[in-house]
């Protein structure tokens, strides 16, 4: 789904109910088959939810595609989203009371009812309260809703009470449904400069519902338990060999009464120990030796069968191991003692989960290192763990997603593996910079929660270009608009403004930030939507006029885009006119830059603002050999998706331009990292049974990495053109067959010519036909 802005129309003119039908199967199948109680659980809700989808869909409350998807909800409610976008007939906020709430409602001395709290935020002792949150900025704003009383109130405190009425005004009819009360909390935010993947509280909810690996238990049982048993079983009846055979010499009582003894001793040990079964075996050594011995016990002599299975099992097991208390025997358990004696990773994670109770559960940790560092001397006494044992390492992971730093710290350390999660953690530090356009500290504060909770509004299902709502929207958000870089006294235009300018610096300052670690730690990835989302927002408040455009997904593309695609390739233009990339992908981009001229003169002269590009679309179809009429389909739609980019960099130029990042150490390292992955890519494709998405993710890569190569100088582009063919070599023969046409069609641009001459060809990655790369030349 795109997170932002310009959603595209589904084939027909409503949305079809085939996919909640198909998820509603999918859920329901879960929760009938899978054996996990909490699976089975989540499944349900899943259930329930599509159930309400298909119900809503059919009885006309929902109307999927739209701004305002729930019936008698204005936009700026967030709705609850299921998978594709798919509203729900809820509100995020009107679930059943929250203990929080009927708290609140006892200590005001009210009925616990969302309206009788409503109400009671608004009298006297209630803004009170409200005051004393904000002043301490303990509370949690978990869905935006829960920020608006406090705006009220800070509205009322800042003498703005026309605006603070007004937004009463607006809330009042929803107060029954939604809960517009913050949750109170033990300790303010942390601070938002510092990021963290998890808080504590999550990592060690994620240790807790760790289970003891089943095999590595009963592996434990096996060498603590059962072998132990095993040598002491077999001890006993070679007492009855002698020098010979086992039973060649007749048991007397008192050896029957020791067999006794270990018999019952075994039935304690079955009884306590479950975890093996190989024992309970008649067949196995150690189930012959039991059986034979309770034979003997009670007296019964064994029959011939038996006798010789009984010597068979004590021989194999002498040969084996050696007689219990010999040298091979006894260097043989000295070992597995040792191994035994090793801690599971089980125990290590509650050891872990130990250290991580005696911290602050809301946020991260600002360092890790002791949580995770070995056992020491009195953990060791405390828990009978081994003092040095080292904590395991998938265990060191789940607490090192708790570590809260600064974001580039985070991808040094390898906490953000990807461009994904980087884009989990950037609303953190846009949340803190969008705040701090307020002087007052406490709307600061306020600002930023509710900003961290808006983001994780999930994104609708849209059609006819209709964008997702922005915080802007909000009506508290609205409500203190009036507040941005202008309170205080009259005569303080000067200050306003130098205060306006440096809010922008500050933007412009984490947008050039944000987007350089995001190309410099991940070269050959796209920015995901919701990165593009924040950048974004980053780039309106430094008034940068940087176009940012989104990843459009091909299954819901009707073939229009809106103005800013084709301003983000006159931005390339602009850039990369004349240079290996305009060659290698065949662009004219003084006509592109010439097409946006003149459609950004045409927009002047209308009364509304243009909301497609047909320009654009035009010439992105054509570059995709689609503009002739086929039936509509995802990979045609793919194909011209694929030449927006291109025409647009994704962003790239747009970065480079007009936001002015210049990654580490250089273009040509970055080229270069972007063709290793190619060929990681590529390695993936043979007895690949659904190879089209890695093929996809290669030739992105790939675009990414001619980018890069286009703004290095001569010299360093002809070095790094050169060490692909070495870097290819490295490869299976299978990647350097399917590559090697890609990487001639390189070289003959950069030798100034076109691609697809020569056995060359233009790597692109969708196609409606099969794909060369999955025939290797």
């Amino acid at each position: 789904m795109n997170d932002d802005a310009e959603q595209q129309p589904s084939a027909g003119a409503n949305v079809s109910a085939a996919y909640p039908q198909a998820m509603l199967a999918r859920a329901f199948l879960t929760a009938l088959t899978r054996g996990d109680a909490d699976t089975r659980h989540r499944a349900e809700r899943r259930v329930d939810r599509w159930r309400a989808v298909l119900s809503g869909m059919a009885d006309g409350r929902l109307s999927i595609g739209s701004r305002t998807p729930v019936a008698g909800l204005p936009a700026w409610v967030t709705p609850e989203v299921v998978r594709g976008g798919f509203a729900t007939s809820a509100a995020s906020a009107e679930c059943p009371l929250e203990p929080y709430e009927r708290e609140a409602a006892l200590q005001a001395g009210v009925p616990a009812e969302r309206r009788a709290l409503f109400a009671y935020c608004l009298t006297e002792p209630g803004l009170a309260w409200l005051h004393t949150l904000l002043d301490s900025g303990c509370y949690e704003i978990a869905v935006p809703e829960e920020a608006a009383l406090l705006t009220v109130a800070w509205l009322v405190r800042a003498g703005d009470v026309a605006a603070a009425l007004d937004l009463v005004d607006e809330l009042e009819p929803f107060a029954d449904r939604l809960r517009f009360t913050p949750r109170p909390s033990l300790l303010p935010a942390p601070d938002g400069r510092a990021v963290h993947r998890r808080t504590v509280g999550e990592a060690a909810g994620s240790l807790a519902r760790r289970r003891p690996n089943a095999a590595v238990e009963a592996q434990h049982e096996a060498l603590t338990i059962w072998q132990p048993f095993g040598d002491a079983l077999l001890a006993h009846w070679l007492e009855t060999a002698g020098t010979g055979r086992v039973l060649d010499r007749v048991p007397d009582g008192a050896w029957r009464e020791r067999g006794a003894v270990l018999l019952r001793r075994y039935r304690e040990l079955a009884a306590a120990h479950t975890r093996c079964t190989k024992h309970r075996d008649p067949k196995e050594n150690l189930g012959i030796l039991r059986g034979a011995l309770e034979e003997t016990v009670a007296g019964r002599a064994l029959d011939a069968r038996r006798l010789g299975l009984l010597r068979h099992a004590v021989e194999s097991m002498v040969r084996r191991r050696g007689r219990p208390g010999s040298g091979r025997h006894t260097e043989l358990r000295a070992r597995q003692a040792a191994q035994a004696a090793r801690p599971s990773h089980h125990a290590l994670a509650q050891l872990v989960l130990r250290r991580l109770s005696g911290l602050p559960q809301h946020t991260g940790a600002a360092d890790v290192a002791p949580l995770v560092s070995d056992v020491s001397a009195r953990e060791a006494q405390e828990t009978g763990l081994p003092a040095g044992a080292a904590i395991p390492t998938a265990v060191r992971h789940v607490v090192e997603a708790a570590l809260s730093a600064p974001i580039g710290t985070l991808v040094e350390r390898g906490v953000v593996p990807s461009a994904e999660v980087l884009a989990e953690l950037v609303p953190q530090l846009v949340a803190v910079t969008g705040s701090q356009a307020y002087r007052d500290e406490a709307l600061r504060t306020l600002t930023a929660a509710n900003y961290r909770a808006f983001r994780n509004r999930r994104s609708l299902l849209l059609l006819n270009l209709d964008r997702q709502v922005r915080v802007e929207e909000l009506p508290w958000v609205k409500a203190v608009t009036e507040h941005r870089d202008h309170q205080g006294q009259e005569g303080r235009e000067e200050q306003e403004g130098q205060e306006g300018q440096e809010g922008q610096e500050g933007a412009h300052t984490v947008l050039r930030q944000l987007g350089e670690l995001a190309v410099q730690a991940f070269p050959a990835t796209l920015l995901p939507n919701p990165l593009v989302r924040e950048l974004s927002v980053l780039a309106r408040q430094a008034e940068s006029g940087a176009p940012f455009v989104e990843e459009l997904a091909a299954d819901i593309f009707m073939g229009t885009f809106t103005p800013k695609f084709l301003a983000a390739a006159r931005v390339a233009a602009e850039l990369l006119r004349g240079t290996l990339y305009e060659r290698y992908y065949g662009i004219d981009y003084a006509a592109v830059r010439n097409l946006a001229i003149a459609e950004a003169s045409e927009s002047l002269t209308r009364t509304h603002r243009l909301r497609t590009s047909p320009g654009f679309a035009k010439l992105c179809a054509e570059r995709a050999g689609e503009s002739g009429g086929r039936a509509w389909s995802v990979a045609a739609n793919g194909k011209i998706i694929e030449q927006a980019q291109i025409l647009t960099t994704h962003n790239l130029a747009t970065l480079v331009s007009r936001v002015g990042i210049r990654p580490a150490p250089a273009w040509d390292d970055l080229a270069r990292r972007c063709f290793t992955t190619v060929c990681l890519l590529t390695a993936r494709i043979p007895g690949n049974p659904r190879p089209l998405s890695t093929i996809k993710d290669a030739a992105y890569a790939w675009r990414q990495m001619v980018f890069h190569l286009s703004l290095c100088g001569p010299r360093e582009q002809a070095v790094a053109i050169a060490w692909l063919g070495e870097e290819m070599a490295r490869h299976p023969g299978h990647v350097v067959a399917r590559l090697a046409p890609a990487l001639t069609g390189l070289r003959q641009a950069a030798d100034g010519g076109t691609p697809e001459s020569g056995g060359g060809r233009r790597f692109l990655g969708w196609t409606t036909e099969t794909h060369w790369l999955r025939q290797p030349a």
